[in-house]
């Protein structure tokens, strides 16, 4: 392996940026500087590390030309973790999105997102879309933190450790838990305030970049996904055989549709 390319689970240092609000959101870089950079965007109660290093990602961008721009959306990772529900609003996450470009000098990018990371992504692609050139959107539309799981279930657990009676939502707190660092209350706030807004991806209004989803054939969502590629009129598909919405970012099949379709 060269030197160049990490190890799978190798992590550089992060580099904090400040959000509007004053939160602390980490970053991670790898690669040559001067190579197109893809943005990569975790999921709901995941990480950068968990998401896009772990899984293969970062080691199959960087040796495809890439650099990689990483980050721990508020509420994750390294990141601050507010425990208020008004911290966490989809305008929010698209505003640390174009404050880390901003804070790098990118004009514009590669964007890889899955579930929520997914979502914001939409968002970003449709709200500036001068800062990004193309999109890999996976899992879409579950970026809503999560119509599928029981607030107050999940609140009553973080807060008093009460079982867990509905599967989805004993899903999420699996998947929570898996990821060393995560704070349930923060994640409970965050599955709230985005249900504070219009956090649904609009069919209507899609983003104009190309675009790939990728959603896993086990996947609930899958049919929904299906159609918001239908509605994007640059939009692509690709299933992902054998997967669910937890396990997907670890598809061989996803990573090198992405690569293939960030050279195009």
């Amino acid at each position: 392996m060269s030197a160049a390319i990490p190890a799978l689970t190798e992590m550089p240092s992060p580099v904090y940026v400040m959000s509007t609000e004053g939160y602390r959101i980490a970053t991670y870089t790898w690669g040559d500087a001067d190579a197109p950079v893809v943005l990569c965007v975790h999921g709901f109660a995941s990480s950068c590390r968990d998401n896009w290093v772990n899984t293969g990602w970062v080691r199959d961008l960087l040796r495809a030309g890439f650099s990689v721009l990483g980050l721990d959306q508020r509420g994750h990772g390294e990141s601050a973790k507010p425990h208020e529900a008004s911290a966490f609003n989809m305008d929010a996450f698209v505003n640390d999105i174009v404050i880390v470009l901003d804070t790098y000098l990118l004009d514009t990018v590669l964007y890889a997102g899955y579930s929520l990371g997914a979502r914001v992504g939409w968002q970003v692609a449709v709200q500036v879309p001068h800062r990004v050139e193309r999109a890999v959107l996976g899992g879409i539309p579950d970026g809503r933190p999560l119509a599928r799981l029981q607030i107050e279930q999940a609140r009553a657990y973080a807060e008093r450790g009460t079982p867990v009676e509905d599967p989805v939502t004993r899903n999420y707190i699996t998947l929570a838990e898996r990821v060393p660092g995560n704070d349930a209350r923060a994640l409970v706030a965050l599955a709230e305030g985005m249900r504070l807004g219009d956090a649904d991806p609009d069919a209507s209004d899609p983003p104009r970049q190309p675009v790939l989803f990728a959603t896993g054939s086990e996947d609930a969502i899958l049919p929904q996904s299906r159609a918001l590629a239908d509605a994007t009129p640059s939009g692509s598909f690709v299933e992902l055989p054998d997967r669910h919405h937890f396990n997907a970012p670890g598809s061989r099949v996803f990573r090198r549709a992405a690569v293939e379709f960030f050279s195009e």
